[in-house]
């Protein structure tokens, strides 16, 4: 089924890109899709999205870190030093703005 799936997938592809037909029907997609996205309507949605992660983020972040930490202990064995705590030394290794930068947030 995957051989047929692919095989399907492929020719599709084949006929976009390889014929006139395929290549003005593509130049419609490829258009069709950029107007979508650029649709105010599309992009508050992708503003909501965006903040909604950031905010799962900024949450949620220090109890991730400290599962993966665990899980990390718990997979290889404990360490020597398993009081000491990890910081990077730079500041956040992640900073929400660095998703887009040029944009500014409110």
């Amino acid at each position: 089924m995957k051989g047929k799936l692919a095989f399907v997938a492929g020719a599709g592809v084949g006929y976009l890109l390889g014929t006139r037909a395929g290549r003005q029907q593509f130049e419609k997609i490829t258009s069709w899709a950029s107007e979508t996205w650029q649709d105010p309507r599309v992009q508050g949605y992708v503003h909501d999205a965006e903040k909604a992660a950031t905010d799962f983020a900024k949450t949620q972040g220090v109890a991730l870190k400290d599962k993966a930490v665990q899980t990390a202990k718990a997979t290889f064995g404990k360490s020597s030093d398993d009081d000491a705590t990890w910081e990077p030394a730079d500041g956040p290794l992640v900073d929400a703005d660095d998703a887009n930068p040029g944009t500014s947030h409110p």
